[in-house]
This record gives structure tokens, C-alpha cells and sequence, in this order.
């Protein structure tokens, strides 16, 4: 049997050690973990979901692909549904807004002690995880940005574990740009990355235009951070 996900799915599933037990935290109809499986009779998944519709969607979709006996869905919040007594070795949390997957891995911290890679993909805000990931003692070490039906993502990959005592990639004096741009995809400045930061710098051009009507001393506070922002925008993209 086979199954056809989505590209950015595809990708995310090339970077997960498929032999030991991994999490897919938030997996929605579980198509990941049944991806992988089919692919690698070897792997073992945890599918994580807190809503009870998309819950019950991948329990639907485990048993349609007869996977019962090497994908457990759970019902539970975030890595709650991880046990104390569990290896996991890669936690997938894909298809979430930053803010959210900062708090979903601050929550249950705990349970990250003994996990070697965190695998990541946020909406937005991604900057916020990589200052979580940092608060974390995880070592971020790889980024990745691609664009599938008009949308861009970035996957984040930080290791765990042994790697805990490196030094995370970023130029103390350029901390904070790296933290928003990510100090890899603005090393190496890809296409699809110049593309995304265009359109982001157009995007704030287009709010501080609504905003210089007003008088309120808050709101030029703020249009000068913007300004500021599309300065970085304008260096990192040149």
C-alpha cells in the first residue's frame, strides 16, 4: 500500500531516524507516521493529537494502512501523550504556529531529557523557537525553506542529548537578526528565502503606511522597530 503526503510532509519524514520510536506531536490524520511505516518496516510511532476530530481521523487512517501493531494514537496535549518510560528518539511538531510550539516543548520539558532530535516546523514566529530551543539546551544544526502550493516553511533540526554541551551557531553580535532569520538559511540565502523576506519587507512597507496617519507617540515607537526590521531585511537579502 502506498500513501501520497504532502512535499513539505516528505521532507520532514527524510530527516527522522526511522529505526528507533519517534512522536509525531499534533498529527492530524497521522500521515506521517503512516508514511514512514509503510516505507520502513523497522519504524515505530507515537501520533500525538489533543482534538478528538483529528484524533479520531488518525486512528482511522492507522487502521486503514493495518498499522495498529507499530503506530499507538493517543488523545492528550502536547508531549504529555509521550510516556516517563518511553526512548523516543526524534519529536516531530509540524504545522503549528511558533508561539504554540514554544509552549507545547516548554510545558513538558522534562520529557526531553533523553530525545536526540527535535524536527520543527512553524507557521510563523520562528524565531521564537529558536530562542526556545537555546532555552532548552538544544543545538540547533540545521534549517531548512521550501515552498509547496504558494506557501513557505522552515524547518528547524536541533539535536539533543550528546550535543547539549556545543555552542548553539550564532554570531553573538548579530544574535538577534540570526534568531529571526535563522543563522543558516541566512548563510546561505536561497531563493525561496530572498522570496519569503521580500515579501515580508513588502508587507511592513504596507503597515507603516497605515499606521504614519497616526498621532499616537506608541505608534511611530513601533513603525520605527519596523523600520528597523526592514534594515536587517534589506541587509541579510542583499
Amino acid at each position: 500500500m502506498t500513501l501520497n503526503i504532502s512535499k513539505r510532509l516528505e521532507f520532514i519524514a527524510t530527516l527522522i531516524n526511522e529505526k528507533k520510536l519517534f512522536a509525531d506531536i499534533g498529527s492530524d490524520h497521522a500521515y506521517l507516521p503512516c508514511y514512514i511505516c509503510l516505507q520502513n518496516e523497522e519504524a515505530h510511532a507515537i501520533a500525538g493529537e489533543v482534538v478528538h476530530g483529528p484524533y479520531n481521523s488518525a486512528v482511522e487512517t492507522v487502521k486503514k494502512y493495518q498499522l495498529e501493531d507499530r503506530i499507538d494514537v493517543r488523545l492528550g496535549s502536547g508531549l504529555t501523550v509521550i510516556h516517563e518510560e518511553e526512548e523516543i528518539s526524534d519529536i516531530v511538531i509540524a504545522g503549528m504556529g511558533g508561539t504554540l510550539i514554544s509552549q507545547i516543548l516548554l510545558a513538558d520539558s522534562q520529557v526531553l531529557e533523553s530525545v536526540e532530535r527535535l524536527i520543527l516546523q512553524p507557521n510563523n514566529n520562528e524565531y521564537k523557537v529558536r530562542e526556545t530551543l537555546i532555552q532548552l539546551g538544544f543545538v540547533l544544526t540545521a534549517e531548512y525553506i521550501l515552498k509547496e502550493n504558494g506557501l513557505i516553511y522552515e524547518i528547524l533540526v536541533a539535536e539533543g542529548k550528546e550535543l547539549r554541551n556545543m555552542k548553539n551557531p550564532y554570531d553573538l553580535t548579530n544574535k538577534e537578526k540570526q534568531l529571526l532569520f535563522g543563522p543558516f538559511l541566512s548563510e546561505e540565502k536561497s531563493d525561496v528565502f530572498i522570496e519569503k523576506w521580500n515579501k515580508e519587507r513588502q508587507k511592513i512597507k504596507r503597515t507603516i503606511k497605515q499606521m504614519e496617519a497616526s498621532d499616537n507617540e506608541l505608534v511611530h515607537k513601533k513603525i520605527n522597530t519596523f523600520k528597523q526590521k526592514i534594515s536587517w531585511i534589506e541587509e541579510v537579502i542583499s
